[in-house]
C-alpha cells in the first residue's frame, strides 16, 4: 500500500490492517532497541565508577543517558510531525550508534568527560524507543489504544532481558578483539542498532503518523472520529506528571542498584541477572496493564502502578542487605513503572488533540528524562549519604504526589461525580 495513497480512500478495515502491521514492525524494533538499552544500563554505572575513580559519580552514566534522551525527545517529536515516525525513529538510532562507538573510545583513553558525552548520544536511541509507544497509538481505536501501546512496550522485554545477560559473552568477545575492559558487550548493541535502522527505514510503511494526519485532514473518512480527539489539557498535564514521576523513581533506584550490590560482593553475573529481572518487570506484563487501562480506566491503572512502586521502595529499604529482597524490589519497581507508563501514555495521547499530540508527547519524554537525570545525579550523592535504604524511602515522595494529584483522588476529596472509566474527565 503506497504511502501516498489518499487516507480518505481507506476503509476502517484497511486502516486496521495497517495498524496491525505497524504494531508488529514497532515490536521488532523494540526487541532490537531493548537489547541496546539493557546493555547500556547494566554497564553504565560500573564504567562510570571505574573510569572516574569515584563511586559518587556512578549515577552520572544513567544521568547522561537520560539527559541525552531529554535533549533528543522534542526534536525527534517535531521531526516526526514534519516527516513521520519512520525517519524520526531511524535518526534516533543513528545518533546512538555514534554514541556507542564513543563509549569504546572513552574507555580506551580513560576519559570520563568523553564517556558522559557518549552516553548522552546513546540517549537518542532511548528517545526513539520511547517514541515507538506513541507511534503504536497513532492509528489505534479507543477500545484498543492501551493494548496496542502496551504490546510495543512488551516487545522490549526480549532484548532488554537478553542485553544484560550478554555481559559475560560480550566481554569475552571484546577481549578477543582487544577492546577496552567492559566494552565488549557493546558489540551486540552496535549490531542491534544497525538492524533497527534498516527495519524502520524499509518496513515501517505506510508511516502511521503521516497516515493518521491525512485521515484527520480528510474528514470524509468514516474512521476519522476515532483518531481525532478533543483537547483536555488538565488531564494531559497529569499524565505527563505521572509518567515523569514514575520514571524518576525507577531510574533513581535502578541506577544505584549495581553499585549497591557490588558493595555487598555480588558478581557481574548476579548484577546482570538482577537488572534483567527488573527489566522483565518493566516490560513483560505491559499487555496486562494495557488491557487494564482499556477496561478499568487509565487513571485507576496509574494508581495501581503507584501501589506497586510503593511496595518496591519499602522492600528495597528494609531488605537492602539481602540480594533476594533487592531483586524482588527491582521487579516490583519495574511493574509499577510499567503500569504507570502504559496507562499514562495512553491517557496523554487521547487527552490531546491532533494539533497538540506530538508536541505533548515530546514534552512528556523530555520531562520524564529530565526528572530521571536529576534523580540519577542526586541518587549517587544520596547513596553515599544515607545509603540505599534511605534513598528508596526518600524517592517515595513522588509516589505520594502522583496519588494526591490524580483526578480520582481530587474528585473523591471534593465528593463530585466520578469520571468516566478512562479517567479522562477534565
Amino acid at each position: 500500500m503506497a504511502e501516498s495513497t489518499d487516507a480518505a480512500n481507506f476503509a476502517p478495515q484497511a486502516i486496521a490492517v495497517v495498524q496491525r502491521r505497524t504494531v508488529w514492525v514497532l515490536s521488532i524494533g523494540q526487541v532490537l532497541g531493548g537489547l541496546a538499552f539493557g546493555a547500556s544500563i547494566s554497564l553504565g554505572a560500573v564504567l562510570a565508577a571505574e573510569i572516574s575513580g569515584d563511586e559518587a559519580f556512578s549515577g552520572l552514566a544513567t544521568a547522561a543517558i537520560t539527559l541525552g534522551t531529554a535533549a533528543f525527545a522534542v526534536p525527534l517529536a517535531a521531526f516526526a510531525r514534519r516527516r513521520g515516525r519512520r525517519p524520526a525513529l531511524a535518526s534516533g538510532m543513528v545518533g546512538a550508534l555514534f554514541g556507542v562507538l564513543l563509549v569504546v573510545v572513552a574507555a580506551g583513553i580513560h576519559s570520563f568527560p568523553l564517556l558522559l558525552v557518549a552516553f548522552g548520544l546513546i540517549g537518542a536511541a532511548q528517545a526513539a524507543n520511547l517514541q515507538t509507544r506513541f507511534a503504536a497509538a497513532d492509528l489505534a481505536t479507543d477500545a484498543t489504544r492501551g493494548r496496542d501501546l502496551s504490546l510495543v512496550v512488551w516487545a522490549t522485554t526480549i532484548g532488554a532481558v537478553l542485553g544484560p545477560n550478554l555481559t559475560g559473552p560480550g566481554e569475552a568477545l571484546g577481549q578477543r578483539f582487544g577492546m577496552p575492559h567492559l566494552t565488549g558487550p557493546y558489540l551486540f548493541t552496535i549490531a542491534a542498532q544497525l538492524l533497527a535502522i534498516a527495519l524502520y527505514l524499509i518496513w515501517l510503511r505506510p508511516d502511521p503518523l503521516k497516515l493518521a494526519q491525512r485521515v484527520i485532514t480528510h474528514a470524509t473518512s468514516p474512521d476519522a472520529p476515532r483518531i481525532a480527539k478533543p483537547d483536555r489539557p488538565t488531564i494531559a498535564r497529569y499524565a505527563i506528571f505521572a509518567v515523569a514521576a514514575a520514571h524518576g523513581v525507577m531510574v533513581s533506584i535502578m541506577a544505584m542498584t549495581p553499585v549497591h550490590l557490588l558493595h555487598h560482593g555480588a558478581s557481574l553475573t548476579v548484577i546482570g541477572l538482577t537488572i534483567s529481572l527488573h527489566v522483565a518487570g518493566m516490560f513483560a506484563l505491559s499487555p496486562v496493564f494495557g488491557i487494564l487501562a482499556d477496561r478499568l480506566g487509565r487513571v485507576p491503572t496509574i494508581l495501581l502502578g503507584q501501589v506497586l512502586l510503593a511496595a518496591a521502595l519499602v522492600t528495597a529499604s528494609f531488605g537492602q542487605e539481602s540480594t533476594v529482597f533487592v531483586t524482588v524490589a527491582l521487579v516490583l519497581l519495574g511493574l509499577g513503572w510499567s503500569a504507570t507508563t502504559v496507562a499514562g501514555s495512553t491517557l496523554l495521547t487521547e487527552a490531546s488533540s491532533e494539533a497538540q499530540r506530538t508536541r505533548r508527547q515530546g514534552l512528556s519524554d523530555l520531562t520524564m528524562s529530565l526528572v530521571a537525570a536529576f534523580g540519577a545525579i542526586l541518587a549517587g550523592v544520596i547513596l553515599s549519604w544515607i545509603g540505599y535504604g534511605g534513598l528508596a524511602l526518600l524517592v517515595g515522595v513522588a509516589v505520594i504526589a502522583t496519588v494526591a494529584l490524580s483526578p480520582i483522588t481530587r474528585i473523591a476529596a471534593s465528593r463530585e461525580p466520578a469520571p468516566d472509566r478512562a479517567g479522562s474527565a477534565d
